[in-house]
């Protein structure tokens, strides 16, 4: 292809390289140039236009990119109409989109004019999902470089879509004693959130005592029964092979092909088969619908893909899913927030070791204290959000304006930390699991430490209160079980719940954070004067 300063005399059929507005018309890019139009660029004042000219050989951007996502596209995959030498390739239904992400590499390497584009290998798409784009980024491509292309996606394309199947089924929960009515209900209700979105039902459930010979029955039924996938959720996490549910699917005549991946959450995940069912041993963090590392196998099994041992252990890379958004599914029924966990931020105070500076309303880094610890709870998909004001009430929420966030009047703020926390558990839904309790005045508490709180939280199989502590002390935030609310409300003074958290030694979970801003608050000139250096 010839590219350059053109004379008008010579560019007539010519490529315009760039855009031209003139008196009667514009003329855009790529557009072929024609009498009339170097007719109407002289009368512009142009003697010359920079343009493009093909060569014997190249093919036009429109014809390459069509050429080549047709070879690229597999099954289940559907090509838009080409435009300026782009093609996009759509999911013809629900599935994975099975990339060869190294043949995509080679046809990238071919020319710097050929690039495809598509989502990550394994990815899961909607109906008419964008899963690939091909685009060539002149005007045209040799005929040589466009065939070395093709002939590097023809055979086995290099993206297709697997589409999900309906399989069937099968929950066993394992108890240790008298099972908690509502965990179980909520387990179930989150894995058939689960499994709808993908076509699939959840045909049986099962409650059977926690003992490898109970489970290895159960499973055995299930197969029976015609149950295509067994899912196991243990009274407690499975940390060996050993352990119940791995010596379960043994006992039962199956095999293990991995304990354990390199995916957060879902680190205790077991992989195994018994005959032609699949069998998935899951840690207690896969009561919760957010995104979980179980999700990966559970997609791939659904969509007919294999997964091998050697499959998980590759799953490391994008493997972090704690800080994504969840899977697109629906919540389960009548949950509060992105987690059922309701966050109360207490800013009533009247700040008075500060003198006559408001500390909530102080600026670090140039924005408001409570505005930082809102914001944090915000991201951590706690849901509803419930602000405690009293105190200089008008400005804590033009400090908040525009957020998602329900502000709670404290009228006995004066009665100390106690009033704020009643105001706020009183707002709390009745669907919430339980309550996030933060200050207003830690700001260097992050959406890593709410995060770890919450997965805690999930993971027990009793009543909990979960207390963030960083080497050896306890500090704040804490996220309390709603069994635990009525106490609360009982509470008076300043020092808010902490008295319960003795009381209830046993069902307090400590929460190991890897640095201090869980122990650092804001209440003297020198802490925020220390904090606004970077100290506290």
């Amino acid at each position: 292809m010839k590219f350059g300063t053109t004379p008008l005399a010579a560019a007539e059929g010519a490529l315009l390289a760039h855009a031209m507005k003139l008196a009667d018309r514009t003329l855009k890019k790529g557009h072929r140039l024609t009498p009339d139009d170097i007719a109407a660029i002289r009368r512009a004042g142009h003697g010359e236009v920079v343009a493009a000219r093909l060569e014997a050989g190249d093919v036009g951007e429109n014809e390459a990119a069509a050429r080549l996502a047709a070879a690229t596209g597999g099954d289940g995959l559907a090509a838009d109409n080409p435009f300026t030498g782009r093609v996009s390739l759509r999911a013809a239904a629900p599935g994975l989109a099975a990339v060869d992400a190294a043949r995509i590499d080679a046809i990238n390497a071919v020319d710097e004019a050929i690039t495809v584009s598509t989502v990550a290998p394994y990815q899961a798409v909607a109906a008419r999902a964008l899963v690939a784009t091909v685009k060539i980024v002149p005007f045209a491509v040799a005929g040589e470089a466009l065939q070395a292309a093709i002939a590097l996606a023809e055979g086995a394309p290099p993206v297709r879509i697997a589409p999900f199947a309906a399989r069937r089924f099968g929950l066993i929960q394992t108890v240790l004693a008298e099972p908690r009515k509502s965990l179980i209900e909520k387990t179930v209700a989150v894995t058939r959130g689960r499994l709808e979105p993908l076509g699939c039902t959840l045909d049986r459930t099962e409650l059977v005592a926690h003992d490898a010979g109970a489970v290895a029955a159960c499973l055995a039924a299930l197969r029976g029964g015609g149950i295509d996938v067994a899912l196991i959720l243990g009274a407690s996490a499975i940390v060996d092979r050993r352990d119940v549910a791995p010596a379960a699917l043994v006992r039962a005549g199956g095999t293990i092909a991995r304990l354990g991946m390199p995916v957060d959450p879902g680190h205790l995940t077991l992989v195994g088969r018994l005959g032609a069912m699949h069998v998935l041993g899951l840690p207690g963090s896969a009561r919760s619908p957010r995104m979980h590392g179980f999700d990966l196998v559970l997609q791939r099994i659904v969509a007919g893909i294999e997964v091998t041992g050697d499959d998980i252990a590759r799953m490391g890379s994008g493997g972090l899913l704690k800080e994504m958004a969840g899977r697109p599914v629906p919540r389960e029924a009548g949950e509060a927030g992105g987690n059922g966990v309701a966050g109360i931020v207490l800013a009533a105070g009247r700040s008075l070791r500060m003198g006559a500076v408001n500390k909530l309303l102080a600026e670090i880094d140039g924005v408001p204290m409570v505005t930082r610890a809102v914001d944090t709870v915000l991201a951590s998909g706690a849901g509803p959000v419930l602000v405690v004001t009293c105190h200089e009430d008008g400005k804590i929420r033009a400090a908040l304006a525009g957020r998602a966030v329900r502000f709670v009047h404290n009228p006995d703020y004066a009665a100390g930390l106690s009033g704020s926390l009643r105001a706020g558990l009183a707002a709390v839904p009745g669907e919430a699991a339980g309550a996030l309790v933060c200050l207003g005045d830690m700001p260097r508490v992050t959406v890593e430490h709410l995060a770890r709180l919450v997965e805690t939280f999930e993971a027990q199989e009793e009543p909990a209160i979960c207390v963030a502590i960083h080497g050896g002390r306890r500090g704040n935030p804490s996220l309390w079980h709603r069994d635990f609310f009525a106490e609360m409300r009982e509470v008076a003074g300043d020092e808010g719940a902490r008295g319960l958290i003795a009381s209830h030694a046993g069902s307090v979970v400590e929460v190991e954070m890897p640095d201090d801003g869980v122990l650092v608050d804001i209440d003297t000139p020198e802490a925020l004067a220390a904090a606004r250096h970077g100290g506290g």
